[in-house]
């Protein structure tokens, strides 16, 4: 697949694996049974611009394309899919809206810090009545003189343990237009800002995922990113790039399931011979290439589509369903090699296999992406 891609994409890579390879790859086991947050490798990661990947380089950004973006995300969760998820959801769907729709004062304020890894961001839509639903949001944000007085409970906030610029999607007309939903940035620290205890997941377990909580919470009037009732707007675009972020990071697990199993394969015999040499191994070790390679090919074209100013909605819609789907079989098939040793915690096939569950959930489950991609597609006739 490399063949593909240019001499500049195929430099990030490298550097990327390498870093992961000394940073990331010896600790990720630890911190997923610990369920926690390295800060000593994400201050590393934020001074080689992974926090910052295609934010502007007078922002202290990278600078870079849609597809060295899927690039990073997809080595950096081949690594540590948790760590994936922070980077990812960090650069698609926290600094990327503030880039897209924020004022001038706005970016000036809150991108170089977000770039540069400084602050870390979160994306708070879900609530425990909204998350496919977003229209069903009940936190509000209720404007009084200069400031607005906010209300929520944001729960499942991706970042959210560590996050200090979180942007809210409130109702900002809850009395006269209860369908006014706008986006509100708040910062950690500010009063009746209040985080949550850390969830205690299934998978990611790197990732300090959190509820968010304000209550009468002023924030200022200027914190508004866009116009008012633009938050639906803002969300959908905001989406897109979401999305093909968490496919690239599905990509990552399922690539590093992938080596695992035909790793071990090589390695166990059974029957006198090694796993590799059975058919019906074979069979399955062919099956996961021709997946993982599929969402490389779609992650890389909704990316393509994105770096030439197309509408690319419906291809990061589907290369999301896909890779999500093809990197839950790639990792059972991966523990299926690895037999009993697969349910062991004792091999990282494990934990691929718990952090490949959520990718078909959040930024949009499958069924949510089967609903978009069908209109598209209806909407082509």
């Amino acid at each position: 697949m490399d063949s593909f891609l240019s001499e500049k994409h195929r430099i990030v890579r490298r550097s990327v694996r390498s870093f992961c390879e000394r940073e990331i790859r010896p600790i990720a086991g630890e911190i997923d049974r610990e369920a926690r947050f390295p800060w000593e490798v994400v201050e590393k990661m934020g001074k080689l611009g992974y926090f910052g990947i295609q934010a502007p380089v007078e922002l202290g950004g990278g600078g870079l394309d849609s597809v060295s973006y899927a690039i990073i995300v997809e080595e950096i969760s081949r690594a540590s899919g948790g760590l994936g998820l922070c980077v990812t959801v960090h650069n698609s769907v926290a600094l990327y809206p503030i880039l897209a729709f924020g004022s001038q004062a706005q970016i000036a304020k809150w991108a170089p810090p977000l770039a540069s890894g400084q602050k870390i961001g979160a994306f708070c839509l879900t609530e425990p009545n909204a998350g496919s639903d977003a229209s069903g949001i009940e936190g509000t944000a209720v404007a009084d003189g200069d400031a607005y007085v906010v209300n929520a409970n944001k729960v499942f906030v991706t970042n959210g343990g560590v996050a200090d610029i979180c942007l809210l999607f409130l109702k900002t007309n809850p009395y006269d237009d209860p369908r006014e939903i706008s986006v509100v940035v708040a910062e950690r620290g500010t009063p009746g800002f209040v985080v949550g205890d850390l969830e205690d997941m299934c998978g990611m377990r790197a990732n300090p995922v959190s509820s968010i909580r304000l209550y009468d919470c002023r924030l200022p009037c200027e914190n508004l990113l866009g116009r008012a009732g633009m938050g639906l707007k803002i969300g959908l675009a905001t989406l897109d790039t979401g999305r093909m972020g968490i496919a690239a990071q599905a990509l990552g697990i399922a690539q590093a399931a992938m080596e695992e199993g035909v790793l071990y394969a090589q390695q166990r015999r059974q029957f006198r011979v090694p796993l590799v040499k059975h058919q019906a191994i074979q069979m399955m070790i062919a099956d996961m290439g021709t997946l993982v390679e599929a969402s490389r090919l779609m992650i890389y074209r909704a990316a393509a589509f994105r770096d030439a100013g197309k509408s690319f909605s419906q291809e990061s819609a589907m290369a999301k369903l896909f890779a999500s789907e093809a990197c839950s079989k790639v990792t059972d098939m991966a523990v299926q090699i690895h037999g009993g040793y697969g349910y062991s915690k004792s091999y990282a096939v494990e934990r691929y296999y718990r952090d490949a569950r959520v990718t078909r959930i959040y930024e949009g489950s499958s069924e949510v992406h089967r609903m978009v991609i069908a209109r598209g597609v209806m909407g082509k006739k």
